[in-house]
């Protein structure tokens, strides 16, 4: 039985040991690092575009991914609804991601410090005092940048209509 993904994606997952070597790489070779991080659950249009805005602020886009353990911390105990592995599989398969890397602490703070990314993203929702290790990509001459989101597309609101609809039960 074959294992999904088959393509080149399962080498953009990548632990934080081998995350931050192609980053200390990639900064060598004076490429631009963009990180991102989210549970990225349930994987929508939304998520798409955002992705897509953040790698075109650099190089090389970088997605820290909670852990299940970590989105149940975040989110509550119906959540995740997608396995770690599937949302990281979804992730790498995307052609503007470049490297994927699961994080099991609550905030990606720790991951942030060890990739040294040079643009720090997050969507509209978020404020320049309260997006996780803005501090460490500003004191290092880095940015920080808010990506509006798409409206009515959100993993909450994706959620909220299947419920509305019976669950999804035809």
């Amino acid at each position: 039985m074959t294992r999904w993904p088959r393509s080149g994606a399962v080498g953009r997952i990548l632990d934080r040991q081998h995350l931050v070597a192609a980053c200390r790489d990639a900064h060598a070779a004076g490429s631009v690092i963009v990180f991102t991080n989210g549970c990225f659950d349930i994987l929508h249009a939304g998520h798409a575009h955002y992705l897509e805005e953040a790698r075109n602020l650099g190089d090389v886009l970088v997605v820290g991914v909670n852990t299940d353990r970590s989105v149940r911390g975040l989110k509550g105990q119906g959540r995740p609804i997608v396995h770690q592995d599937d949302r990281a599989a979804l992730l790498a398969a995307l052609a503007s991601v470049d490297y994927v890397c699961l994080f099991d602490e609550p905030t990606p703070y720790e991951l942030i410090a060890a990739v040294e990314p040079d643009v720090l993203v997050k969507g509209a929702g978020y404020t320049r005092e309260t997006i996780v290790g803005a501090d460490l990509v500003e004191e290092r001459g880095g940015r920080v940048v808010a990506i509006p989101e798409l409206p009515g597309r959100s993993t909450r609101s994706i959620i909220a209509r299947i419920l509305e609809s019976g669950g999804g039960d035809s």
